[in-house]
């Protein structure tokens, strides 16, 4: 396949998993809108084009891993998982019920395909840190992905992990910074800036760093991929200025971290992501 229609593929796989993700958090009424929509793009490049994985056999132990440490961003990885066939998507529309197997937070006990256990933010880039520890330690080349938030950055944690990791090498360690400018509680810079930019600070502990200005660009993102699959001897940190809500009218606008849309702004959403797709298959 050529490029440019791996590209066009990659783009309606990303307009897809928005459109799955945007269900399964209706489902709910409510949730992360904000922060997985704008993951959208490199879900969809990661999984469609590098995950070296087995949907019927997800526990695979040359399989590749990814864990999503910003693990509010759940119903993202719920789409792309269900689209990739690890279970009908649909059953991801009991998001965050009682006895559901997709909650709010990524469980690997209950969803098929999460490799990792992610809740209290920072956590998880230790788990891939010693994932991909393990596997170098057992002779493995899999790679480990990890997404992390720029918010989530401000956690101390992160950065023992980014430190160890440099230390020992873990060059197929590879962190997505979904770098979208707003936390929780307000802007990044307002709450806790990270001074010369995360891209500069991955730097400082050792880590080769490529930075994406156009995070929701998927032929941008896959080149980006390509380049860390070529550095040996140290781990690599993708910055990737998104958008956070990336598709979705009322969290696009807002950037709020959390929504419960109305019923207007529901219909108002998944018309425009309707649109969006129809755009995206006749530029092919």
């Amino acid at each position: 396949m050529q490029k440019a229609e791996k590209m066009q593929e990659l783009r309606v796989f990303a307009q897809e998993i928005r459109m799955e993700t945007l269900k399964i958090i209706h489902s709910l009424g409510k949730g992360h809108v904000g922060g997985a929509m704008g993951m959208a793009d490199a879900m969809a490049v990661v999984y469609g084009a590098y995950m070296k994985i087995d949907p019927k056999n997800p526990r695979w132990e040359d399989r590749d891993w990814f864990i999503l440490s910003k693990g509010h961003a759940g119903p993202v990885a719920y789409a792309t998982l269900g689209l990739m066939g690890f279970y009908p998507v649909e059953e991801a529309y009991t998001l965050n019920r009682p006895g559901t197997n997709f909650p709010s937070h990524t469980d690997r006990t209950k969803t098929i395909g999460v490799d990792l256990t992610t809740g209290s933010l920072g956590q998880g880039m230790s788990e891939a840190v010693g994932a991909a520890l393990g596997n170098k330690v057992d002779g493995r080349d899999s790679h480990v992905f990890v997404a992390i938030g720029d918010g989530e950055a401000d956690e101390g944690q992160i950065w023992e992990a980014a430190e160890f990791a440099a230390h020992y090498k873990l060059d197929h360690l590879i962190c997505l910074v979904d770098n979208n400018g707003r936390q929780l509680d307000g802007a990044v810079a307002d709450v806790m800036g990270h001074a010369k930019g995360l891209a500069a600070k991955f730097d400082a502990f050792g880590w080769h760093v490529i930075h994406v200005t156009d995070g929701n660009d998927v032929e941008k993102i896959y080149d980006a991929i390509a380049e860390a699959y070529t550095v040996t001897g140290k781990p690599t940190a993708i910055v990737l200025d998104t958008v956070k809500g990336k598709g979705a009218t009322f969290a696009e606008s807002s950037g709020a971290h959390s929504s419960e849309p109305t019923a207007e702004q529901w219909d108002e959403a998944f018309a425009y992501a309707e649109k969006q797709m129809a755009e995206i298959k006749a530029a092919k």
